[in-house]
């Protein structure tokens, strides 16, 4: 009878086992973290961008010989008006640039009477100044600014009765100022092609340039002639070498349970 009683317990502890073990199960549950890195482009700021006026017409605003009105002719050209620019955009609507240009600008006057036409022309090279505002990655924005260009050669062409009678060329001429200032504007309206307008609002001529003929006489050709230039153009760039690319790293955390 003893055995029997020694045998009621022994068997409640075999049924606690399984519960026992499931409880060790449970116990083994872990938190585990995982970390993604994700790398990326940012925005490209700053870039090159080449291409220049393209097609310029160019003419004088109100041109006048001692205070009376000289007809003029617009001038077209196609060469050589080329440049670069170096661009910063701030966001996606607004940046700024700068760069050097190659222009080839000038105006045509013509005397009805004497049925004399003069062709006066100058390559500069500028340095221009100025800001945009649009959708810049797509390429419409508005950009407006100023330069400064250096005359560096003055061609002069008379034509009597339609027959050219003279010509000349000089590099770095004193017949124009050296520096010509002008402001600028215009409407990029699809990448790469646009309008520009262009006014230079000093003097195109040097009022104090002299000539000294085979007598010895002096004579001020331009003292008393005035012409301001201005040109339309169809503005054209291409987009180049981009500058500063960023390449930024990201990194996300998160735990998971097993």
């Amino acid at each position: 009878m003893k055995h029997k009683f020694y045998l009621i317990p022994s068997l409640l502890c075999l049924l606690q086992l399984p519960v026992f073990s499931q409880e060790q199960k449970t116990d083994t549950t872990r938190e585990v973290t995982m970390t993604i890195t994700k790398t990326y482009t940012s925005h490209r700021r700053s870039y090159t961008t080449f291409g220049g006026e393209g097609a310029l017409l160019s003419f004088g605003r109100d041109i006048r010989d001692a205070g009376k009105h000289v007809p003029s002719i617009p001038r077209f050209t196609l060469f050589f008006n080329i440049g670069t620019n170096y661009n910063y955009d701030f966001n996606r609507n607004f940046g700024f640039f700068s760069g050097i240009n190659l222009k080839n600008i000038g105006l045509i006057t013509k005397d009805d009477i004497d049925s004399v036409k003069l062709k006066r022309r100058v390559y500069t090279l500028g340095v221009p100044l100025g800001f945009k505002i649009g959708d810049l990655r797509r390429g419409v924005y508005f950009f407006a600014g100023g330069s400064y260009d250096l005359a560096f050669n003055y061609k002069e062409k008379k034509f009597i009765n339609g027959d050219k009678k003279e010509k000349f060329n000089e590099w770095f001429s004193d017949r124009t100022p050296l520096l010509m200032p002008s402001l600028f504007a215009g409407l990029n309206m699809a990448p790469g092609f646009g309008v520009k307008v262009q006014y230079y609002p000093n003097n195109f001529f040097n009022k104090e340039y002299k000539e000294t003929g085979n007598s010895g006489g002096a004579a001020y050709p331009y003292q008393q002639l005035d012409a301001q230039l201005i040109f339309v153009s169809l503005h054209c760039e291409i987009r180049g070498r981009y500058h500063h690319e960023k390449i930024k790293k990201k990194t996300i955390r998160y735990q998971k349970n097993f």
